[in-house]
């Protein structure tokens, strides 16, 4: 399994797009400073988190998450989709 994750900064607001096959994992990685984008900006918190059964799925889905503005990821972070909700 791979997920597709957003995390937000504590710090501004900043939104931040990703995939892994262990998001928890990488959300400790962000805020350790592990991320060099996101290092500067930490704490960061998960807002959303999306099952996708491949790499590649993950992949376009992240890239499809990053041309989206703010309203719609708001929006995204309410829906059936994200595993945080159940």
């Amino acid at each position: 399994m791979w997920y597709v994750y957003v995390i937000e900064s504590q710090m501004d607001g900043t939104l931040y797009k990703g995939f892994s096959t262990d998001y928890l994992k990488r959300l400790e990685e962000h805020n350790l400073g592990l991320s060099n984008y996101t290092s500067h900006k930490r704490p960061w918190v998960l807002r959303y988190v999306e099952i996708l059964p491949t790499k590649t799925e993950a992949l376009k889905r992240e890239l499809m998450l990053k041309r989206q503005n703010r309203k719609y990821l708001e929006w995204l972070f309410l829906q059936p989709s994200n595993i945080l909700n159940k």
